[in-house]
């Protein structure tokens, strides 16, 4: 039976009106999600008025370059309402760039405003890079530390390939341009090409560490041959400041740089804990994948407890 015409009139108005409704709704939710981003800035001290507090950069697992926390740090350094930062480490070290990356931005940061680094179970490597822009470095006793150095590691599968009747190749523009190669043997000339670009890497750590410790070239040297200690031998070695913890150094702060122990302490985070694990996990793969297995690693600053 045909609709009566005021009928269908009716429900065409009814949904023009759903429809306005609808997008009302849309655009009151992203509204709401617009304003609530400076409201959270602000509880985390990014905007003015978030009150003045500690923050703390929790380092944990493998260094590796991160843009947006570099960005994030240099946006701390300028915070008036950022009393004073702590770097909680607990890493075996990482990529050379990635500690000497957040070493830099930690150093500009301290600069501004106190800056005080705590170990945790292992600070080693650029693990150990990374704190020494602090102006105090707090260890615990039995936490692991230094292994001050450089490696780079390749694999050379030639003669497991040619059991198999595998057998690699590979056209290059020059003598070093394919070396290492998982495909056959690095040759010495190769290797003293590798060892000059660790030896640069490993200066620049040495100095990092001279500096950061105010200790002579030569004394930094002695103690950048890869050997770990742990946080009571770092101490006596001048590695480390203190034997302590997070108390310990908001008390050294509220002595030392007048920011008071009852300041609330905020983490700076900079992705939810769901997009960290994925990439954490996804890059973990194609590390070993790519880098332990089919070609050279990156130069890392990485301490391995496997090779002690």
């Amino acid at each position: 039976m045909p609709l009566d015409a005021d009928l269908l009139l009716d429900r065409r108005k009814l949904k023009r009106r759903l429809s306005l409704w609808r997008g009302l709704a849309v655009l009151a939710v992203a509204v709401l999600v617009l304003l609530a981003v400076p409201f959270r800035d602000q509880a985390r001290g990014l905007l003015p008025g978030g009150g003045d507090h500690v923050a703390r950069l929790t380092l944990g697992g493998i260094i590796g370059e991160d843009r947006k926390l570099l960005e994030r740090l240099d946006q701390i350094g300028r915070d008036r309402h950022v009393r004073a930062v702590i770097v909680a480490i607990d890493s075996p070290g990482g990529t050379v760039s990635g500690g000497e990356s957040l070493h830099a931005a930690l150093r500009r940061v301290a600069d501004r405003k106190p800056v005080v680094a705590t170990m945790g179970g292992t600070a080693a490597s650029a693990g150990y890079m990374v704190s020494l822009p602090a102006q105090r470095i707090f260890a615990r006793e039995s936490t692991v530390t230094g292994s001050i150095g450089v490696i780079l590691q390749t694999v050379d599968a030639s003669e497991l390939l040619a059991r198999l009747g595998v057998r690699g190749d590979a056209l290059a523009s020059g003598i070093f341009k394919d070396q290492p190669n998982p495909f056959h043997p690095l040759s010495e000339p190769a290797r003293e090409q590798l060892m000059r670009v660790i030896r640069d890497l490993h200066d620049q750590f040495v100095s990092m560490v001279a500096e950061g410790r105010r200790m002579p070239p030569e004394r930094a040297r002695e103690l950048a041959d890869g050997r770990v200690w742990t946080g009571r031998e770092a101490l006596g070695l001048g590695l480390v400041d203190q034997i302590g913890g997070e108390a310990e150094a908001r008390a050294w702060l509220a002595e030392n740089r007048s920011v008071s122990a009852d300041l609330p302490v905020r983490d700076i985070e900079m992705r939810s804990l769901t997009e960290r694990t994925l990439r954490s996990v996804f890059q973990g793969a194609l590390e070993v994948v790519f880098e332990q297995w089919l070609g050279v690693d990156r130069v890392r600053a990485l301490w391995q407890p496997s090779s002690l």
